[in-house]
């Protein structure tokens, strides 16, 4: 398991990802014999970070484009929705929307272009999974036994 910046923290999420069991040990905590703790405010916001990323990984990682896909349509079809409203408006009202709607025709353009870039995010993310699986010689998922239809048929009768 690779570990990158401070991941070391959440090392049984990420054990989980690849499939490992998690068990607790309890332990026994020895007094600090010196000096005092380096945790401060400022480690606090990479700590967030760092969770994000986890989520993100264990929730995303095969498949970001139904992260980026999601927000990317919802995006690009407020910014194109708006779009057509004003076009509307200027066809049939022969409204002077650059003068009237200026900043909103500015809003449109952003979220349309900020949807098809997210949208655009998500395939290429898409594209390096699938190289990513495929060039480690990995499987996105793993199967841990086969089981014939008999052999099936006989554990469902023994519950």
């Amino acid at each position: 398991m690779n570990l990158y910046g401070e991941l070391h923290r959440f090392i049984p999420a990420l054990a989980a990802l690849y499939g490992a069991r998690i068990a607790e040990v309890p332990i026994r905590n020895t007094p600090r014999s010196s000096g005092g703790s380096h945790y401060g405010l400022g480690r606090t916001f990479r700590v967030m970070f760092d969770i994000f990323t986890v989520w993100f990984l264990l929730k995303y990682f095969t498949r970001p484009m139904h992260f980026f896909g999601k927000w990317g349509l919802a995006s690009a079809g407020l910014g194109a929705g708006l779009l057509a409203w004003l076009a509307g408006l200027k066809i049939w009202t022969g409204q002077d929307i650059i003068q009237e709607h200026g900043p909103l025709i500015a809003v449109g353009g952003l979220a349309l272009v900020t949807g098809v870039i997210l949208f655009c995010t998500g395939l290429l993310g898409e594209v390096l999974t699938r190289t990513y699986f495929e060039s480690q010689g990995r499987r996105i998922y793993a199967v841990r036994e086969i089981r014939t239809k008999r052999e099936q048929r006989a554990a469902d009768g023994a519950r």
